[in-house]
């Protein structure tokens, strides 16, 4: 599993960790990708989406009616 939001579109972000020493390590944050289902009246059936925890906010604000409809505008496969 690839972690990227599909509704935000988060990826992981890169940087250093850097010591008490000063030393610099290479090192990533990863998104809080969760895969969450939802029942999508129009579609008739549920569908499986790889979401962030603010890809769940957006959901729940907009409505998954409406995220659905932009997902399938941008060409992602539900």
């Amino acid at each position: 599993m690839s972690r990227k939001c599909q509704v935000t579109g988060a990826e992981p972000a890169f940087g250093n960790a850097v010591s008490h020493s000063h030393r610099r390590t290479r090192r990533r944050w990863n998104v809080n990708v969760q895969s969450k289902r939802y029942w999508v009246p129009s579609l008739g059936r549920n569908v499986t989406l790889q979401v962030s925890a603010r890809g769940i906010k957006t959901i729940d604000q907009r409505g998954i009616e409406a995220v659905v409809r932009d997902l399938q505008g941008r060409g992602v496969k539900l």
